[in-house]
């Protein structure tokens, strides 16, 4: 059965004066499938072309924030503690000038998991 779900691509921003990004991971919500992931891949190299000084385990580290926001992980804090469709929310809604999220888009799927790793494929690389 096809289900409706919501995602965002996540963008690194190192240097929001020049407007540059790269897209960096994409959330993925389905609310009928109960379902909430986070997928990312962060090219050092690359982003260190937009900025030489960029701290890439800060990046890293955000990224991993939003993977622990994802799964309920206590280590997220109160963000962790809601529910999925206020965790998207969460995720969703921009908060760092370095790691900001795109805009919402959405589609239809049977398997969100598989879907999350063609939006990976597709939309970072």
């Amino acid at each position: 059965m096809r289900q409706a779900y919501q995602y965002v691509v996540l963008r690194c921003v190192p240097r929001p004066d020049r407007e540059e990004f790269l897209n960096v991971g994409v959330v993925l919500h389905c609310q009928a499938a109960d379902f909430l992931d986070a997928i990312w891949s962060v090219d050092a190299d690359r982003l260190r072309a937009l900025d030489p000084d960029l701290d890439v385990d800060q990046v890293c580290d955000a990224l991993t924030f939003v993977d622990r926001v994802c799964r309920g992980d206590e280590r997220a804090g109160e963000a962790a503690r809601q529910s999925l469709g206020q965790r998207f929310g969460f995720l969703k809604a921009p908060r760092s000038t370095v790691l900001q999220p795109g805009p919402v888009h959405g589609g239809v799927t049977v398997d969100p998991a598989r879907q999350l790793e063609h939006l990976r494929q597709r939309l970072v690389g």
